[in-house]
């Protein structure tokens, strides 16, 4: 079977992409800052100057940046960042595996954000609105 038809959807799924992966990615911001969605592996919120509360701040505002597509090579850029020093700060000391580890989830993010410093923000973004309109 030939899948090429499905190329001319290719921008806006980059788009799909980093939306969800944004909304998902900010869940763990808003369980840091603001305790929501509570859940029995996050019963407090840390202190917000803490390690965990500013990887809170970054999870939140930097996925609510990537939500909307607005700066999103630079803020992919930092998310990317972050979520490598999560994985071998906090997961690679538990082993090598990520599966092992529970550090599979950071690896992913690293790489979805690291796509996004590459690839941009999509069709769907502020960031092509914004240089549509400076054309």
């Amino acid at each position: 079977m030939n899948w090429s038809f499905l190329s001319k959807w290719e921008p806006q799924m980059l788009s799909v992409l980093r939306i969800a992966s944004a909304f998902l990615f900010m869940a763990h911001g808003t369980q840091k800052l603001f305790g929501f969605p509570a859940g029995p592996q996050r019963p407090n919120r840390p202190p917000l100057v803490s390690t965990m509360g500013f990887g809170g701040l970054l999870e939140f505002v930097g996925g609510l940046l990537l939500l909307f597509g607005l700066f999103t090579r630079p803020v992919a850029f930092v998310l990317s960042g972050l979520m490598a020093v999560a994985y071998f700060g906090w997961h690679a000391s538990g082993g090598f595996w990520p599966i092992l580890n529970r550090g599979e989830l950071a690896a992913l993010y690293s790489f979805v954000f690291l796509y996004f410093v590459f690839a941009g923000g999509g069709p769907w973004s502020v960031d092509y609105f914004l240089r549509g309109r400076k054309s």
